[in-house]
């Protein structure tokens, strides 16, 4: 974005530039008076049903996020509201790769779908959207113990190992989501791409850490349910922002099993609601489930597996030397001795970095085609070279200006003239040479003199792996960003029409005025959009409310009970309409 808004909001100012990119405007004078119909009936059946069912801070937190029931939130206001409890908020297009999802938790900010989704998906919608992300997400962030599982997950989510696989999955789902938020989208075309997502999902091989995670995040955040096993609160922001499946989720044939780690052998489909359900006691739980599955992940066990993964993920990937020393790239292989990493190898530009911050001088335009160095100790040597003191520097014969040898435990041989040496907090982490010459065990070169100064990472073990540079404002990552954006419908004239009369209903509404108008929007309605029902079930509750025109409001009242019956995909949105209408939700959210 060219002009960052920050909202003056602390935890948006924090984003970093990678993270920004996906960042788009809100564009509130976009929603249509439909929309806003639309969120104000969501919000109200969720108010009337949720107080119930969520769990217990779902009601005070939709203030704490700065929401209201009467009209789809601002940005600058939930903002606002956010920021009282540490959080922020932003507005993305559609679906975003998951990395960057988890990161943005990371940073405590709520990345919001801008859209809003169709009238005709009213009840659920498998493309994000700013019911979804804000009515379903924000209001627990109040809850103190879950922000600090939402934050932690998403620290730990950032460092998760991810595939081409993921990504090409990734794609296939957000391309479903788009057809099906088209407006006129082809049947057949929805079919190829739901296709497609099953395809990738059954052939994504073995699933990488974040896959594995992204089920997680699938089974608490937003589908989770806490309590009793017998008697759970919903707090996941799937079902707290589905009208219909908020309350099937809850009957017996949708199974309730404890949420423990084997969570993550249940996979999910976004399409389709959920055959089970997992509940946690508490949410100290969920964060214990979180480090059970952290301590598996090649962050923490580093080594030989973490570099395999890195090989695999054919992303930008760190791996830290014990030294504190991290490589950045591509990684394209290593050689091992015992299960134990001794030499690692990334091809294109590649950077070194010391507590996510590059070395001045070892950036990717430095080390532009790859990097390459030896793991271990020296041969004959107990103490590991990156706590050599100026003694055993002098003894190994390591000296600025002077030309040295270095023999390895594996066999790798380092000759040429020592030009200086990177140190921090006592631990050398880069040794560089000039006129420097390479070998391996077997006598193969690693590293040519012609090939300029030979930049030697130091440190006795690969500690950590992870996804990512590890300075990623300096390396300018980008993080996959699709090309597939979201399609926006060009309005025609009936449809326009449709709006006025809803943007009527609307004024009427709020100024307690106009009621005089309110036959010929029927009469309009009648002739024009007999389709619509929601613009009818508000016109009834304006007639119920004030008691007037009762001829007129039975006639709504008729229509909307035979559409209820000849229609059945409308039966429970209409009855559930009409109930509230009889039973008004009593209190109101005052921002």
């Amino acid at each position: 974005m060219s002009d960052f808004n920050d909202f003056n909001n602390p935890q948006v100012a924090k984003l970093p530039r990678h993270l920004k990119q996906f960042i788009v405007d809100q564009h509130y004078e976009h929603y249509t008076p439909v929309d806003h119909a639309v969120w104000r009936y969501v919000m109200r059946q969720n108010y009337a049903y949720l107080k119930d069912v969520a769990y217990y801070p779902y009601i005070p937190g939709l203030q704490k996020a700065g929401l209201t029931i009467e009209k789809i939130p601002d940005l600058q206001e939930m903002n606002n509201a956010l920021a009282q409890i540490g959080w922020g908020a932003v507005t993305v297009d559609g679906f975003i790769p998951p990395a960057a999802f988890m990161e943005y938790q990371a940073y405590r900010v709520l990345v919001i779908a801008a859209d809003i989704r169709q009238l005709k998906h009213i009840e659920y919608t498998p493309a994000p959207d700013i019911i979804h992300e804000s009515a379903g997400h924000a209001p627990i962030i109040a809850d103190k113990d879950y922000h600090e599982y939402l934050s932690y997950f998403g620290s730990i989510g950032a460092k998760a190992m991810f595939s081409a696989q993921d990504f090409e999955l990734y794609e296939a789902i957000r391309a479903l989501s788009i057809l099906k938020e088209m407006p006129d989208a082809n049947p057949d075309e929805i079919a190829k791409a739901e296709e497609l997502v099953t395809y990738r999902q059954e052939n994504i091989g073995e699933p990488s850490e974040m896959a594995l995670l992204s089920r997680l995040h699938w089974w608490t955040v937003e589908y989770g349910l806490i309590g009793p096993l017998n008697n759970p609160k919903i707090y996941g922001a799937g079902l707290l922002s589905s009208i219909g499946e908020s309350a099937s989720c809850m009957q017996a044939d949708v199974a309730k099993l404890p949420y423990t780690i084997d969570a993550i052998n249940y996979t999910y489909d976004i399409t389709k609601t959920q055959p089970q359900l997992f509940v946690t006691p508490t949410f100290q739980n969920l964060i214990d489930v979180l480090e059970e599955f952290a301590n598996t992940m090649s962050f923490r066990r580093g080594g030989v597996y973490g570099l395999q993964k890195a090989v695999d993920s054919k992303n930008t990937c760190t791996a830290v030397y014990s030294s504190g020393l991290q490589v950045s790239g591509i990684f394209t292989g290593f050689a091992q001795q015992n299960n134990v990493p001794t030499f690692i190898k990334t091809t294109g530009p590649s950077s070194l970095s010391v507590d996510n911050k590059e070395l001045k001088g070892h950036g990717k335009d430095y080390h532009k085609d790859g990097f390459s160095s030896p793991v271990g100790k020296l041969k004959g040597s107990e103490k590991a070279l990156e706590d050599y003191r100026l003694a055993d520097l002098d003894k190994a014969g390591i000296e600025v200006g002077e030309n040295t040898n270095l023999t390895f435990e594996s066999g790798i041989t380092v000759q040429g003239r020592v030009k200086g040496m990177v140190i921090n907090s006592h631990k050398i982490q880069v040794i560089c040479f000039t006129n420097c010459t390479v070998k391996d065990a077997e006598g193969n070169i690693l590293f040519d003199p012609s090939w300029g100064v030979y930049d030697m990472a130091v440190g006795d073990r690969i500690t950590s792996v992870f996804c990512g540079a590890a300075d990623k404002e300096a390396f300018e990552e980008i993080v996959y960003k699709s090309n597939t954006n979201t399609v926006h419908a060009e309005h025609d004239a009936n449809t326009l029409e449709l709006h006025k009369l809803y943007q009527q209903i609307r004024n009427c509404r709020q100024s307690h005025t106009g009621y005089s108008n309110l036959s010929g929007i029927w009469q309009t309605l009648q002739h024009n959009h007999a389709d619509d029902w929601l613009c009818a079930l508000e016109l009834l509750e304006i007639l119920d409310h004030e008691e007037i025109e009762t001829h007129l409001a039975d006639e709504i009242r008729t229509f909307l009970e035979a559409k209820a019956i000849n229609e059945p995909e409308l039966k429970k949105l209409i009855n559930d309409g009409l109930y509230l209408i009889k039973h008004p939700v009593e209190q109101k959210l005052v921002v």
